[in-house]
C-alpha cells in the first residue's frame, strides 16, 4: 500500500521510517523535520511548514487518479541540523531541507572512531587497555524520557560516565543516518545495560546531546532469547543508535558517551557493579559514523504554515508535555527523586475540562533493585448542573526478582464515586 509517512528527528518513534524506507516494497514517500512527536504546521520548535498540501497531492493521486507529480518528488525530505546550543525551549532548529532520491543516501561513507587509552577518539587503531565504570543507576535525568525532545546540557550525566572526545574538528562534518557504538564490553554482574550518546561538544564546553540509543546485554544476541552475562567476559555489542541528522561546526569535538544507566527513561537493573570497555586492534570499541557532504540537493518549495481557523468561543490553555520537571537529591542515602506535572485547560461554550498528570520516580544508587514509580492522572469536566471527575493511580515498584503493577481508575459525579476499578499484576524481572 503506497505511504506517506512524517516523522521528527526529535521523535521517539522515528526510526520506523527508515525501517519502512529500507523494507516496504510499495510506493513510498517521507518527510522528516527537526520536530518532537507533533504536526509539522504546530510543531512545539521550528522550523514549522506546511504538509497538508503535499499529503492531499498524495492522496488525489493514489484515491483519485490525478497526476499531481507526487512520483517525481524526491523518496526523502528530510532536514539536516546545525548546531545549537543545550537549550529545552529552543524556538527553532537551525538548518537546511535536504532533498534524497535513495536510502541510504548514496554519497554516504562510514567513518571509524577508535575509544583511546587517553580517553579520545582518533581513526587510529587504538593500544590495547581497559577501562572502568562504577554503576550509578540514578544518572541519566539529563538525557531526556524517550531519545526525543530538546535537552539542557549533558556535563551532569557525562560525569558519571566514560566519555572519548575527537580533537577539535578542522572542518564541518555531517553526518545522517544511524550511528553505531561497536563496544566491547564486559560485567561482574549477570545482568547490565549499555547506553551510547552522541554529542557535539562546542569550544566552550557546552554538550549538545544529538542521538543515542541503549542495549541489555542479555539480548546482545537476541531480543525474544536474553542470556545472563557470564562475569567478566568481554562481549561485543552493537549499539544502534537512533536516526539523526547534525553537522558538527570546525572547532568543535565529537563526543561517545558510555553509561550503564539512564533513568528514569530505562529501569535500572538489579545489581551493584564495575563494568568495563577494552580497547585495541581494529575490533576494540569504536563509533562508527554515518557521513554525508555537508550540503546536499534542496528540494522543491517548503511552504511556511498555513493560517488555521479557531472557534473564537473555545480557549485552551497550556498542554501537559513537556510540563515541569523537578530533580531533588538525598546525599545522606544516595537517593534520587524526579517529580514530571503537567497541566491543560480547555474552556467550551457547553463547560470547561482540566487535565492533571503527575509521575514521580525514585531510585537509590546503594538499591538499584528498587525502583518505584508513581502516578496520578485526573480529568475533570465542567457541565451544567454537573462535574464528572475521572482519575487514575499507578504504583509501580520492584525487588531483584519481580515487578509489582497496580492501577485504580475511578470515576466521580459531583463527589460521588460513581464506579472504580483496579487492575493488579505481579511480573517476573526476566532479564529486565
Amino acid at each position: 500500500m503506497p505511504c506517506f509517512l512524517i516523522g521528527g528527528l526529535a521523535d521517539g518513534y522515528r526510526d520506523s521510517i527508515l525501517r519502512m524506507l529500507e523494507q516496504v516494497k510499495a510506493p513510498l514517500r517521507a518527510l522528516i523535520g527537526p520536530w518532537n512527536h507533533s504536526f509539522p504546521n504546530n510543531a512545539d520548535f521550528g522550523p514549522r511548514i506546511e504538509w497538508r498540501e503535499d499529503a492531499v497531492r498524495w492522496w488525489d493521486y493514489w484515491l483519485k487518479g490525478r497526476d499531481t507529480g507526487v512520483l517525481e518528488d524526491p523518496k526523502l525530505v528530510i532536514f539536516m541540523r546545525h548546531w545549537f546550543p543545550p537549550d529545552p525551549n529552543l524556538e527553532s532548529v537551525p538548518g537546511e531541507w535536504r532533498a534524497e532520491n535513495q536510502w541510504p543516501p548514496a554519497n554516504r561513507t562510514n567513518s571509524v572512531l577508535y575509544l583511546q587509552p587517553n580517553q579520545s577518539l582518533d581513526g587510529r587503531v587504538s593500544e590495547s587497555t581497559i577501562h572502568q565504570l562504577k554503576y550509578i543507576p540514578s544518572i541519566g535525568v539529563e538525557a531526556g524520557f524517550w531519545w526525543g525532545e530538546l535537552l539542557a546540557d549533558q556535563r551532569p550525566v557525562d560525569a558519571f560516565s566514560l566519555v572519548y572526545d575527537s580533537e577539535p574538528l578542522r572542518q564541518d562534518l555531517a553526518i545522517m543516518g544511524r550511528p553505531h557504538a561497536f563496544l566491547k564490553a564486559s560485567a561482574d554482574a549477570p545482568l547490565a545495560d549499555w547506553f551510547a550518546r552522541l554529542s557535539d561538544v562546542a569550544p566552550d564546553g557546552q554538550v549538545t546531546q544529538i542521538t543515542g540509543a541503549g542495549l541489555s546485554g542479555a539480548q546482545r544476541e537476541s531480543m525474544t532469547d536474553p542470556k545472563p552475562l557470564e562475569r567478566d567476559r568481554f562481549y561485543d555489542l552493537d549499539v544502534e543508535m537512533h536516526l539523526t541528522t547534525w553537522v558538527f561546526p570546525k572547532g568543535h569535538r565529537i563526543r561517545l558517551s558510555v553509561s550503564n544507566a539512564l533513568w528514569p527513561m530505562v529501569l535500572s537493573t538489579p545489581y551493584t557493579m564495575t563494568t568495563a570497555l577494552q580497547m585495541g586492534g581494529n575490533n576494540g570499541s569504536r563509533l562508527q559514523l554515518p557521513v554525508v557532504p555537508v550540503h546536499g540537493q534542496a528540494p522543491g518549495h517548503i511552504s511556511p504554515p498555513q493560517p488555521e481557523e479557531y472557534r473564537p468561543d473555545i480557549q485552551s490553555i497550556g498542554f501537559p508535555w513537556p510540563g515541569e520537571w523537578l530533580v531533588t537529591r538525598d546525599e545522606g542515602r544516595q537517593k534520587t527523586t524526579v517529580l514530571w506535572k503537567g497541566r491543560a485547560e480547555e474552556k467550551y461554550p457547553w463547560g470547561e475540562e482540566t487535565d492533571l498528570e503527575k509521575m514521580t520516580y525514585e531510585i537509590e544508587d546503594q538499591h538499584p533493585e528498587l525502583n518505584v514509580i508513581h502516578g496520578e492522572a485526573e480529568t475533570t469536566l465542567k457541565l451544567k448542573g454537573r462535574v464528572l471527575v475521572w482519575s487514575g493511580h499507578l504504583s509501580f515498584t520492584s525487588d531483584a526478582k519481580t515487578f509489582f503493577y497496580k492501577y485504580t481508575r475511578e470515576l466521580r459525579k459531583d463527589g460521588t464515586l460513581l464506579k472504580t476499578k483496579t487492575w493488579e499484576e505481579t511480573i517476573p524481572r526476566d532479564f529486565q
